[in-house]
């Protein structure tokens, strides 16, 4: 069972470095996390991977006046993501029409909310914004709208305000993805799930 988890993590996560990479080539409009990213890689000089790595590692550190406990999924998150990123990038061409490009939006839409029933449903450990949101409801009683909510549409604005790309993909991704993930992930959730972090949330 052990490395049927380790598996269907690593898999998750490779395919949500792929649909992310989609996303940017389809230059629609991403997601509040990687509309920041984004942003901060015209700053810093990094790629995007880089950027996502880096900002996983210091959300791991506020981790800690939260009291929350990383899993090895946690760990898997940060680096697997942005690594699959920067590959994926790498060898996808640029989309040329708004039909195409409306096509890999959506599908990397999709493929993104498949990736995190998958790496969910493992039961290996949240990813590092996930325990951040889950750490802000625990410890200071926030409810995890309001959690959710607050920093999203804190590093949304940063992003934007930095370059990130907003668009209608951003819109279809805050209005698609609850949905997806809750429809794909009885498929993927394995049982009894494993103990090593908080709670899962859908992002």
């Amino acid at each position: 069972m052990l490395m049927r988890r380790l598996i269907q993590l690593h898999l998750g996560l490779c395919l949500f470095g792929f649909a992310l990479a989609l996303m940017v080539r389809a230059t629609l409009g991403l997601d509040p996390w990687n509309v920041f990213q984004q942003g901060l890689t015209g700053l810093t000089g990094l790629t995007l991977g880089q950027t996502s790595i880096a900002i996983g590692v210091v959300i791991m550190l506020a981790w800690i006046p939260l009291r929350q406990k990383p899993g090895y999924g946690t760990l898997a998150n940060i680096f697997v993501i942005g690594l699959m990123v920067d590959v994926s990038l790498a060898v996808l061409p640029v989309f040329e029409g708004l039909a195409l490009r409306s096509v890999m939006m959506v599908a990397g839409v999709v493929l993104n909310a498949i990736a995190c029933a998958a790496y969910i449903g493992a039961g290996m450990g949240t990813g590092p914004r996930d325990g951040l949101m889950t750490g802000l409801h625990e410890r200071l009683g926030w409810s995890i709208r309001v959690s959710r909510l607050s920093i999203e549409a804190t590093v949304l604005v940063a992003g934007w305000l930095l370059g990130g790309v907003v668009g209608i993909g951003t819109v279809l991704y805050a209005l698609a993805m609850g949905p997806l993930v809750q429809f794909f992930l009885p498929m993927f959730t394995l049982s009894p799930p494993l103990k090593v972090s908080p709670a899962p949330s859908s992002s």
